[in-house]
């Protein structure tokens, strides 16, 4: 099969290619056996059904996504586009069936947020506080997720969007910034720098930041890295070996460490914690994610104006 020129409406313009998504399943299936006759099994088809599907999924994009060199099957570069969307698409296209299903029901299904553990659940509540008298028959759940099972919640429906600190564009998912949150510094009441009303940031040259991720690992931790090399030095950072409680916890067993946190000002964790101002206090982006080629969803645009 070679690409052909689409068809042509009655108009002149050029037909809409259309997906059929048992097809990208079964494509999935194809790319991820390691052979078709495998994956014809796993499928319940024929070996020579699968083919035939496949090439009829060629036939309706318009381009070849296999490289065929005898019985091997390998994805060419158009394949491994479709490859790295299908799994948005068929989640997509399993959440909007469920969202037919619950549209007879009288209850409205809870809208679930998740938020990693930089992100507070007070934080949260502000996002929802707005829409609470605009919906007052929408149902919210809020849960908490880890920044390495954002994607695989969102494509499972276990959640319907996730909050995230800094940016994350790596995701092939849909994503706006929610808001700016104020960063903060916390260190035990018997750090240092407690004393003081302001900080700027280039007080903390002398003492290790706890972050909750490596370097080049995690996109909160390269943030407040930045805003270190930006002031003339490199950071000694300390990774939490704790995760899932809040940030301000981070410090509270150590008289020399320091955490950026967004808490308000003042003391924290039954008196052990204090949180301090800095001065031209840098902010931070809160990233909403959520799942492209999903159900339209109110909730969501009533939250993030999308």
């Amino acid at each position: 099969m070679t690409d052909q020129p689409s068809e042509r409406t009655e108009w002149g313009g050029p037909a809409p290619r259309f997906l059929d998504l048992r097809r990208v399943h079964q494509f999935v299936t194809a790319v991820e056996a390691p052979n078709l006759r495998i994956a014809a099994t796993q499928l319940f088809m024929t070996q020579q059904g699968l083919s035939a599907s496949l090439r009829q999924l060629e036939s309706d994009l318009g381009v070849d996504l296999f490289s065929r060199s005898g019985r091997t099957l390998l994805p060419n570069h158009a394949g491994r586009e479709l490859y790295r969307r299908a799994p948005a698409l068929l989640a997509g296209g399993q959440q909007t069936v469920e969202a037919v299903h619950r549209a007879i029901e009288e209850t409205p299904r809870p809208f679930v947020i998740g938020h990693t553990p930089a992100v507070s659940g007070e934080e949260v509540y502000q996002l929802i506080e707005p829409l609470l008298s605009q919906m007052s028959a929408q149902p919210f759940k809020v849960t908490q997720v880890y920044p390495d099972r954002i994607r695989d919640e969102l494509h499972s429906g276990a959640i319907d969007v996730a909050l995230r600190r800094a940016i994350d564009h790596s995701l092939d998912l849909e994503s706006t910034v929610a808001t700016y949150h104020t960063l903060r510094l916390a260190v035990s009441v018997h750090h240092p720098l407690a004393h003081r009303k302001v900080v700027v940031t280039a007080d903390l040259a002398d003492y290790p930041i706890i972050v909750w991720g490596p370097e080049n690992q995690s996109f909160y931790t390269d943030f407040v890295v930045s805003l270190c090399h930006r002031e003339g030095f490199e950071p000694s950072l300390l990774v939490n070996p704790i995760q899932g409680t809040p940030p301000s916890t981070a410090v509270a067993t150590s008289d020399s460490a320091c955490a950026f946190v967004t808490d308000p000002a003042g003391d924290v964790f039954g008196g052990r914690v204090r949180v301090i101002e800095f001065q031209d206090a840098p902010k931070i982006p809160l990233q909403a994610i959520w799942l492209p080629h999903g159900s339209p969803s109110p909730v969501r645009d009533a939250l993030f104006g999308k």
